[in-house]
């Protein structure tokens, strides 16, 4: 089982990393559930001068920014469909300034994917279209880690 972790990066002070860390070590410990974490894994594939470059070139040189950004759209894209089996996306103000999550929430829902969604904000600033892709929704991270050890969490999420 493979859980892809969904939600802002570029919008986010942290690029996202601090709670997929804490959640990649929780499924982890509890689970021994492998991630896919989009945030540690932006740049391995790219070369020293898109990596030195790539997000300044979306300002000045889209000619240039567009191939990269695409490579790291098909990786994504292609771990999220191929090698994943869930999501877990932190819906928060920074996500809203993206469009990446969206679109991968949407596609786990056209795949039937599970998609779990832990809220940084109050449910009614949620879109209800995102709001129709999940299939669980959780106030907090506390809130689903307690569900996801309650129900016993493993091969055969729904």
């Amino acid at each position: 089982m493979k859980i892809y972790l969904a939600g802002a990066i570029e919008a986010a002070p942290d690029d996202g990393k601090a709670w997929r860390a804490e959640i990649t070590q929780f499924l982890d410990t509890e689970f021994s559930i492998d991630v896919f974490d989009p945030s540690q894994h932006e740049q391995d594939f790219l070369t020293q001068e898109e990596k030195d470059n790539f997000r300044q070139w979306k300002s000045v040189d889209t000619k240039r920014f567009r191939p990269v950004i695409k490579k790291i759209i098909d990786r994504d894209l292609a771990q999220l469909l191929g090698k994943c089996d869930a999501v877990i996306c932190l819906w928060d103000e920074h996500v809203i300034q993206g469009g990446g999550t969206h679109g991968e929430l949407t596609l786990a829902y056209e795949h039937k994917m599970p998609v779990y969604l832990v809220l940084g904000m109050p449910l009614e600033k949620v879109s209800s279209w995102i709001v129709g892709c999940t299939t669980e929704i959780f106030s907090n991270f506390e809130e689903m880690k307690q569900f996801l050890c309650e129900k016993g969490f493993n091969n055969n999420i729904e």
